[in-house]
């Protein structure tokens, strides 16, 4: 554990015994923390889901949202979970992956063949199956928010085909599956932070990353990156995760109350962010950057691989995605 989240522990669960998630007149208020910009899509759902779950439980429980990193990168969020100094966070499956494995067939290159196929998969038994994973690691997942598609966007030279790759430092999550992937398109993955990325690109730490257009071009990282290359790689939803210590305090029916808010939200964050895409794209072409939509097959061939050496080594992870792409 970092210094970094030894101290956000510390310090939040002082304030904790002083104010947050305290009881006051029979109020609880709910802890939610994520690292996202407060004119995220994520972020306007999450206030949502106040507004909801005020409003279902006449006032009983409410919802404070610290955004923007207050209280740690994703990573640190959930570790906050797991020690119980935190309610809930949103984190991309691309880092909880690290703490339930089976989450990391959805971060698997070129799975979802559009939308309506993932939302199928997510909103199915095998979304549920998925969210569930985690509460042996003490994370119990509710819900899922659209995150769209990830592409690549460069400094210094566009991306059109795999070889063009070769060679870059690319800013990956900490995910195994997402180092596994732009290695094989020849690139060489970097783990960094999001709160850390827009000065390592400034600073030439990394050539590049691979994020959505929502979220590069509300991190400003458009100002840096001017080839935002649209091969759409993965689409790797959000999730919403409570901690189980938090979880099992609620009574039953605060527990309906969240679940329903929380699927009230995601209804909402889901058409906010149709919106935001296509906004977002708008935006960063207005602001110089080139948008470069590419042949997908040309990328898809190099990865297939990842997906054959699951069927020997992982047979769990093999049949779920046999199971996937089955789904029509």
């Amino acid at each position: 554990m970092s210094y970094k989240t030894l101290k956000t522990i510390i310090c939040f669960m002082l304030l904790s015994s002083l104010f947050f998630g305290c009881k006051k007149n029979d109020i609880k208020t709910v802890k939610i923390a994520h690292g996202l910009d407060t004119n995220h899509p994520v972020h306007k759902a999450m206030l949502k889901m106040g507004e909801n779950l005020e409003g279902l439980s006449d006032g009983k429980l409410k919802i404070a949202v610290y955004p923007n990193q207050q209280l740690g990168s994703e990573r640190e969020c959930l570790e906050l979970l797991q020690l119980g100094a935190l309610d809930m966070t949103k984190v991309s499956v691309g880092v909880i992956e690290n703490f339930a494995p089976k989450m990391k067939v959805l971060g698997l290159p070129y799975l979802f063949r559009d939308k309506e196929h993932t939302f199928k998969v997510l909103d199915g038994p095998i979304g549920e199956k998925l969210l569930n994973e985690g509460e042996k690691y003490l994370l119990k997942g509710l819900c899922y928010y659209d995150a769209g598609s990830r592409s690549f966007y460069t400094k210094n030279r566009a991306i059109r085909t795999p070889e063009d790759l070769e060679g870059l430092k690319i800013r990956v999550m900490e995910s195994a599956t997402a180092i596994d992937m732009v290695k094989r398109f020849g690139g060489s993955p970097t783990p960094i932070s999001a709160g850390e990325l827009y000065t390592a690109l400034q600073q030439g730490v990394v050539d590049g990353a691979e994020n959505n257009p929502p979220v590069f071009y509300l991190s400003r990282q458009y100002e840096v990156c001017k080839y935002f290359s649209l091969d759409e790689h993965t689409v790797i939803p959000d999730v919403l995760v409570a901690g189980t210590h938090f979880w099992e305090k609620l009574s039953d029916q605060e527990k309906e109350w969240l679940k329903e808010a929380a699927q009230n939200s995601v209804i909402y964050q889901r058409k906010l962010w149709a919106v935001s895409e296509e906004e977002a794209l708008k935006k960063v072409k207005k602001a110089g950057v080139e948008i470069i939509r590419l042949e997908k097959s040309n990328f898809s061939e190099k990865v297939q691989d990842m997906y054959k050496k699951y069927e020997q080594n992982d047979s769990e992870i093999y049949s779920l995605i046999q199971e996937i792409k089955a789904i029509k």
